[in-house]
């Protein structure tokens, strides 16, 4: 019974959400600089002003804004996100193939840069002071400030310009046919993308892991634990991992918002064919049906996450599920 309301009071939350994320993204997006129309024919175009007209028409640019929302409202209810003009088929479909290829590409860097972070700041945050503990903060502090493409032109110009050991970009082999590409071609195309985003997503997991870890080693509990003779080993699969694994796990779901905004442009720089190289094309060529897609669908990304966060913390922590029995 207690699972079911919670259900129903998530899924009340998410519907909330993408209303509000549509009416925003909606009229941000329509009242653009940019002309959808003037992207569609091109600057140089020869259409005659009734040809764009009737175009125009068809589309509903020409009605008022609330009936335009409306409408667009009335054919998502229905399943349709309109078709893209960038890529001239249904919004739907580009996101579902575009989104084929990010979801390994984000997976990998998130996964990765949770772990290999979470590793480093547990390490950092019991050698407080050392040489390896400022090396990484050092390092991090560079990386949290750093711009997403410069770390990718710089990661992409070491590695694949001057030592030419990866390709330059694309998530397969240029001229092969697709039924020749072999999983090993695809890993390999996906290894810089990867890297670029985890060492843009590792430093606040690092950066807030090693805090905690250094509180918690400042504790009294951690004097009387070592008072009693335990070493550092026992110390931090007693009482270090079980009280950083929640705060942990917390701050590298809600880096999802974060992922989403570096992939597009890590996407952009190496010419991975993802759902952010998407948003970058459809934002240039104003292709209004496809941004407002792509904003539900990152919107709902985005929930879903932090949805899965917040089941795992009665997983990882029992305390969580007693205290949700007794209210």
């Amino acid at each position: 019974m207690k699972n079911g309301k919670k259900l129903i009071e998530e899924c009340v939350r998410m519907i909330l959400l993408l209303a509000a994320v549509s009416i925003v993204a909606f009229l941000l997006i329509t009242k653009a600089p940019i002309d959808p129309l003037v992207s569609y024919v091109g600057t140089n175009s020869t259409l005659s002003e009734e040809a764009k007209e009737k175009i125009a028409e068809e589309w509903g640019l020409n009605e008022p804004l609330p009936e335009r929302f409306i409408t667009w409202v009335e054919h998502v209810l229905h399943g349709d996100l309109g078709i893209s003009i960038t890529y001239k088929k249904p919004v739907i479909e580009v996101i579902k193939t575009r989104f084929s290829y990010s979801i390994v590409l984000m997976m990998l860097a998130w996964g990765l840069s949770g772990i290999i972070g979470f590793t480093l700041g547990v390490i950092c945050g019991m050698r407080q002071g050392g040489i390896l503990d400022k090396v990484v903060k050092i390092f991090c502090l560079l990386m949290k400030s750093a711009p997403v493409f410069w770390i990718g032109l710089l990661v992409l110009t070491i590695f694949a310009v001057q030592l030419g050991w990866f390709p330059i970009g694309m998530a397969v082999p240029v001229g092969k046919l697709a039924e020749d590409v072999t999983l090993g071609d695809r890993i390999y195309h996906l290894i810089l993308p990867v890297l670029t985003l985890t060492i843009v997503n590792i430093s606040e997991v690092v950066l807030y892991t090693r805090q905690k870890v250094i509180e918690i080693m400042n504790s009294d509990f951690i004097l009387y634990a070592k008072a009693r003779g335990e070493n550092n080993i026992q110390i931090v699969k007693r009482h270090v991992l079980r009280n950083v694994a929640l705060p942990a796990i917390t701050v590298q779901f809600t880096s999802f918002n974060e992922l989403f905004g570096g992939m597009a442009l890590a996407e952009t720089v190496f010419a991975y064919p993802g759902i952010g190289n998407a948003i970058t094309s459809a934002a240039m060529n104003a292709d209004v049906p496809l941004l407002l897609g792509i904003a539900m669908f990152s919107a709902l990304f985005v929930f879903t996450g932090n949805l899965i966060a917040n089941f795992l913390y009665g997983v990882l922590d029992p305390r969580i599920r007693e205290g949700e029995k007794h209210e």
